[in-house]
């Protein structure tokens, strides 16, 4: 996940390997434990793959600076697959929030599908946790297990319902990025439900008594 991480970082701008440190902590710190002692080893391991590059310099303005570096194409590409990756993994507690910091480099459509997957595995945890809450309390466990338990599931359900605001906004984008009609705007819909008068107008041939007009 680091990878992912100074790779997302780079793609923003060149940076040296202090300022990545510290853009890791202020960025990514509140969600994310950063091992910085891997942070040196990982960036040479990246260079050497050809994701990553050194920002030439002349030798006088190497003395004066620190060395930075940049993303290549191949990283640029590298970054997208890493953060588009739909395996079990990125929906761990840890990783998902990581990649939602860089949500705006992918596409709408993978931003949707990411952020579904996370929705169903969230189910899956909330269910585990009802189960385990139901036969704490057949076991009479103590007061504070059960109270730590219950602070558990209010967590995943207050996660449930970012994750429900994100994935309705992230479809209306998509809609607007398609140029659907709104379903308000729709004449299918007027004509379904015939009580609501902020449809259009009815046709003026349209008869609107019994009594027809004698034709001419």
């Amino acid at each position: 996940m680091l990878e992912l991480a100074i790779l997302g970082l780079l793609k923003e701008r060149p940076m040296h390997g202090y300022e990545l440190r510290k853009q890791l902590a202020q960025k990514l710190g509140l969600f994310w434990t950063v091992s910085f002692g891997s942070l040196y080893p990982t960036l040479k391991k990246l260079e050497r793959r050809g994701v990553v590059e050194k920002v030439p310099s002349d030798a006088e303005e190497r003395l004066r600076r620190k060395q930075e570096y940049r993303i290549t194409d191949a990283g640029e590409a590298d970054f997208l697959e890493l953060l588009g990756e739909l395996d079990s993994n990125t929906l761990e507690e840890e990783k998902f929030p990581l990649r939602l910091a860089f949500f705006r480099y992918l596409r709408p459509e993978i931003r949707l599908r990411l952020l579904e997957r996370r929705r169903s595995y969230l189910h899956e945890r909330l269910a585990q946790a009802e189960r385990a809450l139901d036969r704490a309390l057949r076991l009479r466990a103590d007061t504070y297990t059960i109270a730590l338990m219950r602070h558990g599931l209010n967590g995943i359900n207050n996660d449930l319902v970012w994750l429900d605001e994100l994935i309705a906004a992230e479809r209306v984008r998509i809609t607007e990025d398609r140029g659907e009609p709104d379903v308000a705007d729709d004449p299918r819909t007027a004509a379904a439900n015939p009580h609501d008068t902020t449809g259009p107008p009815a046709s003026p041939t349209t008869p609107t008594s019994g009594r027809q007009e004698p034709r001419a």
